[in-house]
């Protein structure tokens, strides 16, 4: 296990900036499964822990390296116990459930509980702790498996936050992320070693867009510009290696026939997820007529989407194994990056830098061009997903078409188009339905996601929709109130058709806290 080499001071203010300025200099540790090489494989594939994220969560009580040796040469041993080993070497950390258990009073307003939650869902970790990589502010985490500072999960945590006047919380969690990004060049998935591969969907200048409003335009968007830039580059990154690949794709950038650019989600390795080590192989197994690397680089990259996993990215809507997620130029992703464009173009506006203005005013036009001419389908009368393969779009119909509405790059016509298809396809009793499948998959039907619904809100919104919108909240946070009602809690993803209202689906069991579903209901109830 590396550590800050230097004993961290009491004083907390002390401790943040010490390991602000000093953190980016001490060497991250690998992966687990790159470090630990046989045991973890050994740990994973014998199934020690039902939920394949506990032992990549967990922190060597020793250097890695070592362990690794040590297993090589006790494993021989006849009598040797793998899991006497595991737990004689490892330990977790997890000093918020060394806290009296958070029991929900009953007698208290949703809002209040959520007011409550947010001190329970906190986390501070100033030292690198097996895979869990040391940050200078303490965070909110979305709760039950996840306990990491996750991205895209962090701007809707943060509507919340603000609804709550948590505004030093947000700061914090902001100053985690222009860490990061000096660290690592950009955002990761989380704060974890074994998420140093991919990001997520790019929120960064939404949050930045988000803090302005307490902090003032010019200021907030001046200090954040150097971080929004590096954000830029990451996901623009290979540009000038487009003419010699195939498909005119590498990394995250696509070269379009009409010579546009726009983005699309990828990984930067080609194996099995550490966390997801035993449900990858096994989509692999069953997938004997496609190349294991290839397969693997696909679940990575739709992962990286947030959408993990959804019909959206598959060929066959109802076979994982058909993914095909780095083939696809994703209608939400380029909505958000034409945002980041935008805000870095009001950005030099706002320090009268007037060239450099225009030259990102140029690129979001450029973008809003290509979006609109390869992501709408006249056919549908809805914004989709493209396969640049395929030259074609994908035909999965999803909640990702009203991200050009959330992004103002909709025409009216268009938009009208989306609400009405929203109103007919998508609104169920209880929200919006993610997509139109049901495959057993999580980002799919029957299930709805607390931050979608908030961006087809805004988005309808944005376009005069008030009445559809209001719909949509409204039965939204009646379907968030009756589980809270029954269940005493707040959940990761809500069955928007059933009655009972429990999400399903997925990799894993459904997960208690939730940070996602705490902002955006905080957020829509603060509105009254």
């Amino acid at each position: 296990m590396l550590k800050i080499p230097f004993k961290l001071p009491r004083d907390q203010k002390l401790k943040s900036a010490l390991v602000a300025t000093t953190g980016t200099l001490v060497k991250t540790s690998k992966s687990p499964d790159e470090a630990l090489g046989d045991l973890f494989a050994a740990v994973q594939q014998n199934r020690l822990y039902d939920d394949g994220k506990t032992f990549v969560d967990l922190v060597p009580r020793a250097r890695m390296k070592s362990i690794q040796r040590e297993y090589l040469l006790a494993k021989e041993d006849p009598n040797f116990d793998l899991r006497e080993f595991v737990s004689r070497h490892f330990y977790e950390f997890a000093p918020h459930k060394k806290k009296e258990a958070f029991v929900t009073d009953t007698h208290r307003t949703i809002s209040e509980h959520i007011h409550l939650l947010w001190d329970v869902l906190e986390r501070r970790n100033r030292l690198n702790r097996g895979s869990l990589i040391a940050l200078p502010h303490p965070y909110i985490v979305p709760g039950g498996r996840f306990s990491e500072q996750f991205y895209w999960d962090s701007y809707f945590i943060m509507l919340g936050l603000a609804a709550d006047k948590r505004w030093k919380m947000i700061e914090g969690m902001m100053k985690n992320y222009t860490f990061m990004i000096r660290k690592f060049g950009f955002i990761p998935t989380a704060n974890r070693t074994y998420f140093l591969s991919r990001s997520q969907p790019p929120f960064f200048s939404q949050m930045v867009k988000l803090l302005a409003r307490h902090r003032g335009r010019t200021r907030t968007y001046a200090e954040y510009l150097p971080y929004m830039l590096s954000e830029y580059r990451f996901w623009m990154r290979g540009r000038t290696k487009l003419a010699k690949r195939e498909h005119k794709a590498y990394a995250r950038v696509v070269e379009l026939p009409d010579h546009s650019y726009l983005n699309r989600y990828y990984d930067n390795k080609t194996t099995p997820r550490p966390e997801s080590l035993n449900v990858d192989i096994e989509t692999a197994r069953e997938s004997p007529g496609r190349e294991s690397a290839r397969l693997y680089l696909h679940l990575r990259a739709g992962a990286e989407s947030g959408w993990d996993f959804s019909s959206r990215w598959f060929l066959d809507p109802h076979d994982i194994g058909t993914i095909h997620a780095a083939d696809i130029i994703p209608v939400d992703l380029n909505c958000l990056l034409y945002q980041l464009e935008q805000t870095i173009a009001e950005s030099y506006r706002l320090i009268k830098n007037p060239l450099l203005a225009k030259k990102f005013q140029h690129l979001a036009d450029r973008r809003i061009a290509a979006i609109q001419k390869y992501c709408w389908s006249e056919t549908e009368k809805f914004f989709v997903d493209y396969n640049f393969h395929h030259n074609r779009p994908t035909g999965q119909l999803s909640l990702a078409g009203v991200f050009p509405l959330y992004a103002r790059i909709a025409s009216k016509q268009q938009a009208d188009a989306v609400a009405d298809r929203l109103r007919k396809d998508f609104l169920k009793a209880g929200g919006l339905v993610s997509t139109l499948t049901n495959s057993g998959e999580q980002w799919d039907a029957p299930n709805g996601w607390a931050p979608l619904q908030w961006i087809a809100i805004e988005g309808l919104r944005n376009y005069g929709h008030h009445d559809l919108a209001n719909e949509i909240k409204r039965r939204w946070v009646t379907l968030n109130m009756k589980v809270f009602t029954e269940k005493h809690k707040l959940i990761e993803k809500y069955s928007v058709e059933s009655h009972q209202g429990l999400g399903g689906g997925g990799e894993y069991p459904l997960q208690d806290g939730f940070g996602w579903t705490n902002g955006v209901l905080a957020a829509l109830l603060n509105e009254r």
